[in-house]
């Protein structure tokens, strides 16, 4: 089990892992330099697809050889994600990875029902892996930028999406927190009732390879003294692995916090797809959209073990 992402990091050098990504919108001040990053460091090599000449500059400004990549010039964000796509499809290239684009084209290519990513009946959900450097260990966050009010139903799928996440990164039965305001199910507040329901199923068998404990709030999902403190027991009480946000927005604004005041380090990840796609903010920094592509490397490098 992974603890940091400096031991992915490691597993991913030290297992000489190197795939081939294609990075849409490549004309990006963000994920252009983690790309580069990345293919110095000897794991992947990347096909560029935008605006060539501004991405040509931009390798230049960094001193990086033009011809150690495939540039693909293309202004417009829908056909260049279209394009990506099909060059996943086509076998040229491992993984797609999101560059200075609109979330909505990119989605729209990677659900394409002929041509997209998704295999029938999936879902597509979001997690964000965030590095807790105080306890040194890694926390999962879902969904935080795909599924915007998800139903049971699909809060099943996500729970499965991000324990399938969870256990390529090495966590054997991870633990489960269903998040809402409080610890007990009220219908005035969905979410609870959502989450004990998630509780009750993963007590019937119905989700598998994990353990989910809901309502919980937050405070006591991932602080011990806080669960004690309101005399809340269980497995999962203040040690929770994955994070099941009630709605999008709260996972959002949660992340985006743990980024911007806690100064975390995070990396985001699009689940449920046939490959593994790098979908980060476009305000994510260069060195979190470089662990987002680790990640992608690393489960693909778990998954062979």
């Amino acid at each position: 089990m992974f603890r940091n992402f400096k031991e992915i990091e490691s597993y991913v050098l030290d297992k000489g892992i190197k795939k081939r990504i294609v990075l849409m919108n490549a004309h990006d001040s963000h994920s252009l330099p983690a790309v580069v990053d990345a293919k110095r460091k000897g794991v992947l090599t990347a096909a560029l697809i935008g605006d060539s000449p501004v991405i040509e500059k931009m390798l230049s400004e960094m001193d990086e050889p033009q011809s150690d990549y495939e540039i693909i010039h293309n202004t417009d964000s829908a056909s260049c994600a279209k394009m990506a796509i099909s060059l996943i499809k086509a076998g040229q290239a491992d993984y797609p990875m999101k560059g200075l684009m609109q979330t909505t084209d990119f989605m729209r290519a990677i659900l394409d029902k002929e041509n997209g990513l998704v295999p029938p009946g999936g879902l597509l959900s979001q997690a964000t892996i965030v590095e807790n450097p105080e306890e040194n260990r890694l926390f999962f966050v879902t969904d935080c930028a795909i599924n915007i009010a998800p139903n049971f139903a699909q809060k099943k799928l996500i729970i499965e999406n991000a324990v399938g996440l969870a256990s390529a990164l090495g966590y054997e039965n991870p633990k489960v927190a269903a998040i809402s305001a409080i610890e007990i199910a009220n219908p005035k507040i969905p979410s609870t009732m959502d989450a004990k329901a998630l509780q009750e199923a993963n007590e019937r068998g119905e989700i598998r390879g994990c353990v989910i404990a809901g309502p919980l709030a937050l405070d006591n999902a991932v602080s011990r003294e806080s669960a004690r403190h309101k005399d809340i027991s269980g497995p999962i009480a203040g040690d929770a692995d994955i994070l099941l946000m009630p709605d999008l927005a709260a996972g959002n604004i949660f992340t985006k916090s743990l980024t911007f005041y806690a100064k975390m380090n995070s990396a985001g990840t699009i689940l449920g797809a046939s490959c593994p796609i790098i979908g980060t903010s476009r305000t994510d920094t260069p060195s979190n959209k470089y662990l987002a592509i680790l990640i992608g490397l690393a489960c693909v490098g778990m998954a062979n073990a």
